[in-house]
């Protein structure tokens, strides 16, 4: 495991300042980099703490933020921010961006080796850089099945891995059909894993405050999700390429 630094970045996006969270490996050299999305609900630990995962491994990673520095316990709040942004894929290419230039700054990143990782919001924006063109090594996401404008994801550049739970009810399997349709027919090297008997958020640890119905933790399945995102990273970004 690298030794690492982190530090707390801000920068400006959707009108606001965010505030992201950079994790860096020690040492010289040029490195691949990672551009982590977090739920709808905004940047917190778990996040921070899987930048920090991955610069152990060796990665610079950027947890990106998406509400100003601010996290939504609130599941109303939550909802009437992120379902207008959701619904507006500039908006999210526009906080996508944003990041993506932020990680691409910092002198350590290889700015030819960059993947992006997302968890239910964060995720639909790791998809909507690739289907905007931007040149990603590889695109994972869990709990992010959104289908994206009409022929645009013939533009992703990179294999796609994307993980849900069998019984998200946000994402059910007419939502899983309508999105590996998109990228089957878009001839994107695509992965999808159904994580049998998971909710929403599977991936997410219990949250102290109102959770929003069909979510819930799995941590046998959180676990294996690390791992299908860790070996994604490691097959499609090596860090010792």
């Amino acid at each position: 495991m690298a030794t690492i630094t982190t530090r707390t970045v801000e920068y400006p996006a959707d009108g606001l300042t965010m505030v992201g969270h950079l994790a860096l490996p020690v040492g010289a050299g040029r490195r691949p980099a990672v551009l982590i999305g977090p739920e709808g609900m905004g940047l917190s630990d778990v996040e921070r703490r899987r930048a920090d995962a991955l610069a152990e491994l060796g990665y610079v990673a950027l947890a990106f933020d998406l509400h100003g520095g601010r996290y939504l316990g609130d599941p109303e709040e939550m909802l009437s921010r992120c379902m207008p942004l959701l619904a507006d894929p500039d908006r999210m290419r526009g906080i996508g961006h944003a990041a993506l230039d932020v990680l691409r700054a910092e002198p350590p990143t290889d700015p030819d080796r960059i993947a992006a990782v997302g968890y239910g919001t964060g995720g639909v924006i790791g998809l909507e850089l690739g289907r905007d063109g931007v040149n990603l090594r590889a695109i994972a996401t869990v709990n992010a099945l959104t289908t994206g404008r009409p022929g645009e994801a013939a533009r992703i550049r990179c294999p796609v891995w994307a993980g849900v739970g069998s019984e998200d009810p946000i994402m059910p399997p007419a939502q899983r059909d309508a999105f590996t349709a998109e990228m089957q027919a878009a001839g994107v090297d695509w992965r999808l894993v159904v994580y049998g008997g998971a909710l929403h958020a599977f991936h997410h640890p219990p949250v102290d405050h109102t959770a929003v119905p069909g979510v819930g933790y799995h941590p046998r399945h959180a676990q294996r999700a690390w791992h299908d995102v860790v070996n994604l990273l490691t097959e499609c970004l090596p860090v010792t390429e």
